[in-house]
C-alpha cells in the first residue's frame, strides 16, 4: 500500500469534479490536481444530462424572471443570495464552457437555439440536441487532456475521508475537524492507498440507485454523501428527492431512460389511458409546471387507475423538427416499436435528483476543514425544495468556478503537515467473500424498500416501516463489511445504506409539505 501526496484531491469525474480540476490546473500550474473515479472518466450523471443548461441569454429575459422561477421552483426554500449568484454568473461560465470547445445548438439566424422547460418563464435553455450532458462531458475531459499537471485515475474507489479522528495520538475539537484525504481502492491491484491533499473535493453525484427505478446510471450510489455522513460533515434536506415524471416506461431496463423535460418544452402533452390531459385540472401552467407537481400528479393518475403509466403525446408537433431535436429520444423509441409521430409514448416517474446533500457555503466549503462539495453531493440553498430544470449543471459549473477560484486565491501556499502520524487502511482478518449474490441481494432489497415506502408520496407508517427494513440490513452489511476484503460492490451497498436511511430519518423529520416532499400525514 502507498501514501500520495497531492495538492487538490478530487473525488468525482463529473461536471462538478472536471470543472474545479481544469480551472485550478490553469490557475497554478505547479501544483498537483488529482482526479479519482471508481468508472470510466465519462461515466457520470453529467453524462446522462439531456435537457441542457440555463442561463439567461437574450434580451427577452432577465436575471430577476430567473432567480423568481428558481425560487418558486424550490418551493421559496432557496437561499435568495446563492440563487442571485449562480443565475449572474451562469453567461461568463457558458462562454468559458464554449470557448473551451461546447457545441450548443443554434437556430436558422446563427444565434443560440435557447429552450423551455417546466417552471421557466423564458426560452433560456442551451443545449446540444437531447445529449447536452455528453457534450459537456467529452468537452471538459478533453480540457483536462491537455493540462499536464492533472492525473485522472479511472477505476479507483474512495472509501471514506481522512479526518483529524483517524490521526494516531492527536487531540481535536469536535466542533474544530479537519479532513486530510481519503483511503482510495485501486480496483486493478486490490490495493487500499492513502491519498492526501490539502484541499479535497467531493465531487461524486447523485443517489438515485438507492430506488429501483431512476434515471441515473449504476455508478450514482451516493457515495461522496454517505463518506460526508460517516465523517461527521453537517448534512441537510436529505427527504427532497427529486421525480424526474417522463422516464420511458420500460420495466426491464435500468437505468430508465429519461424522457427530456424540453420534449413537454417543446410542446408534448402527457394523457391518461383515456386520452385525457389531466395536468389541464392540476395546474395553469400544465406540462410546463415544476416537475414535483407533474409527478404528483402522474402518481395519483396511476393509484387512481391502476395503471403502469400514462402517455407522452407527441404527435401532434413538427416532427422533422422533433426529429432534429431529439435524435436520441426518436431512435430509442423507436427502437422498441414506437412511432413518435403516430403513437404516444409510455411514462411514468422515476428518481432523478437528490436537493439535499452536504451542506457548503458560497465557496463551497463543508462543515469541516480542508473539505468542499460540489454538484449534486452538495447543498448549496439554490434548488430549495426542489430544483428548476437545467440548474444543475449550471450550480456545477458555477460553483466549480469559486472552489477552484477559492483554492488559487486562498489556499495555493497550503503545504501538508507530514508529521502528522496517519495509519495505512487495515485489512487484518478479512477475507474475499464466497458469494457476492448476497450483496446484489440486499441492494436489490435497499432499491425496494425505497421504491415501495419512500418514494413520491410518503406516510409516517410507510416511513417506520422502511427504517425497520433498513436497522436491519445495515447490521447485516456491516458484519459483512468487517470480515470482507474491500470490494466497490461491498462499499456501494454500505453507501447506499447510509443514503436510505439519512432519507428517512429527514422525512420523519419534516413536518410540511414542500416541493418535492409530500406525506399523508402532513395534509
Amino acid at each position: 500500500m502507498s501514501i500520495f501526496n497531492i495538492d487538490t484531491l478530487i473525488l468525482g469525474s463529473g461536471v462538478a469534479g472536471l470543472t474545479i480540476a481544469i480551472k485550478t490546473a490553469k490557475a497554478l500550474p505547479n501544483k498537483k490536481i488529482c482526479i479519482v473515479t471508481k468508472d470510466e472518466p465519462i461515466e457520470s450523471n453529467t453524462r446522462y444530462a439531456q435537457g441542457g443548461i440555463a442561463s439567461v441569454w437574450d434580451k427577452l429575459d432577465s436575471f430577476k424572471d430567473h432567480i423568481n422561477d428558481t425560487i418558486i421552483a424550490g418551493d421559496y426554500l432557496s437561499d435568495p443570495e446563492i440563487v442571485k449568484m449562480v443565475v449572474e454568473e451562469a453567461p461568463a461560465c457558458m462562454r468559458q464552457l464554449i470557448n473551451w470547445g461546447a457545441d450548443f445548438d443554434q437556430n436558422k439566424e446563427g444565434k443560440l437555439d435557447l429552450g423551455k422547460e417546466g417552471g421557466h418563464s423564458a426560452n433560456r435553455i442551451l443545449h446540444h440536441k437531447d445529449i447536452t450532458g455528453f457534450e459537456v462531458e467529452k468537452t471538459l475531459l478533453e480540457q483536462v487532456k491537455s493540462l499536464t499537471n492533472i492525473t485522472l485515475l479511472a477505476h479507483h474507489f474512495a472509501i471514506d475521508l481522512i479526518t483529524d479522528h483517524h490521526i494516531i495520538g492527536k487531540e481535536y475539537d469536535k466542533h474544530d475537524i479537519n479532513c486530510y484525504g481519503a483511503y482510495v481502492l485501486n480496483e486493478k491491484t486490490k490495493k487500499i492507498d492513502t491519498y492526501l491533499a490539502t484541499s479535497i473535493i467531493l465531487a461524486t453525484g447523485g443517489t438515485g440507485q438507492v430506488y429501483a427505478s431512476t434515471t441515473n446510471p449504476l455508478v450514482a450510489t451516493g457515495d461522496g454523501i454517505a463518506m460526508a455522513y460517516r465523517a461527521k460533515v453537517k448534512i441537510e434536506d436529505m427527504e427532497f428527492v427529486q421525480f424526474h415524471p417522463t422516464s420511458l416506461y420500460q420495466p426491464s431496463e435500468s437505468p430508465a431512460f429519461l424522457i427530456s423535460e424540453a420534449v413537454r418544452g417543446f410542446g408534448a402533452y402527457l394523457r391518461n389511458k383515456k386520452g385525457k390531459r389531466f395536468m389541464l385540472e392540476v395546474d395553469k401552467r400544465a406540462e410546463l409546471a415544476p416537475r414535483d407537481i407533474v409527478a404528483r400528479a402522474i402518481d395519483s393518475e396511476l393509484i387512481k387507475s391502476g395503471d403502469p403509466h400514462v402517455y407522452l403525446d407527441c404527435t401532434h408537433l413538427e416532427m422533422d423538427a422533433f426529429v432534429k431535436h431529439f435524435p436520441n429520444i426518436f431512435e430509442k423509441c423507436k427502437s422498441i416499436g414506437i412511432d413518435v409521430a403516430t403513437q404516444y409514448i409510455p411514462v411514468v416517474p422515476a428518481a432523478h435528483y437528490m436537493m439535499g446533500g452536504i451542506v457548503v457555503d458560497e465557496k463551497g466549503y463543508s462543515s469541516i476543514k480542508n473539505l468542499f462539495a460540489c454538484g449534486e453531493s452538495s447543498k448549496t440553498g439554490l434548488h430549495g425544495a426542489n430544483r428548476l430544470a437545467s440548474n444543475s449543471l449550471l450550480e456545477a459549473l458555477v460553483f466549480g468556478s469559486e472552489i477552484a477560484s477559492e483554492i488559487a486565491k486562498n489556499r495555493k501556499d497550503l503545504i501538508f503537515n507530514k508529521d502528522l502520524d496517519i495509519p495505512e487502511w487495515n485489512e487484518e482478518g478479512t477475507m474475499e467473500p464466497k458469494e457476492k449474490v448476497l450483496i446484489s441481494h440486499n441492494r436489490k432489497t435497499i432499491q425496494n424498500i425505497m421504491t415501495d415506502l419512500v418514494a413520491i408520496v410518503r406516510s409516517d407508517e410507510r416511513l417506520e416501516k422502511a427504517l425497520d427494513h433498513l436497522d436491519y440490513l445495515y447490521q447485516d452489511t456491516e458484519k459483512a463489511y468487517a470480515k470482507s476484503k474491500l470490494s466497490p460492490q461491498i462499499c456501494e451497498l454500505r453507501n447506499l445504506n447510509a443514503i436510505a436511511y439519512l432519507i428517512v430519518k429527514y422525512s420523519m423529520k419534516r413536518k410540511e409539505n414542500r416541493g418535492a416532499f409530500y406525506s399523508l400525514d402532513n395534509l
